[in-house]
């Protein structure tokens, strides 16, 4: 286990070293838990997240009977995009932390690339 942590730290740390966050292109940051994936866009020069969204979020929470599948995903892809439209945010800098670019990533990733956003 202990190995598997840092190699997983390892890989956060390589991808968020070449990853910003700008006023006029945000971080889309993913965190995939055991029962529920997250997602917030991020300015990173101010330090603030401008949008978040989960399936803890009152929006989804109703609506999804199992919040850990590839669908649930999906679901918090198009969420974080409407959101971000709202704010007015159209473009961001997909931030994918140290998970590989599969399953319920590839997911969020593609249904707000689907909703609207740009990257």
């Amino acid at each position: 286990m202990k190995d598997s942590n840092k190699r997983f730290n390892y890989r956060a740390k390589r991808v968020r070293s070449k990853i910003e966050g700008t006023q006029e292109k945000p971080r889309l940051s993913v965190h995939r838990g055991n029962k529920h994936i997250y997602a917030q866009i991020i300015d990173d020069s101010k330090g603030t997240t401008l949008v978040a969204a989960s399936t803890l979020s009152p929006e989804l929470k109703g609506k999804l009977k199992v919040t850990d599948t590839v669908a649930a995903a999906k679901s918090v892809g198009e969420l974080i995009a409407k959101k971000a439209s709202e704010k007015g945010v159209k473009k961001v800098v997909f931030d994918r932390r140290g998970y590989e670019f599969t399953g319920k990533v590839k997911a969020l990733a593609g249904a707000a690339r689907k909703s609207g956003l740009d990257f």
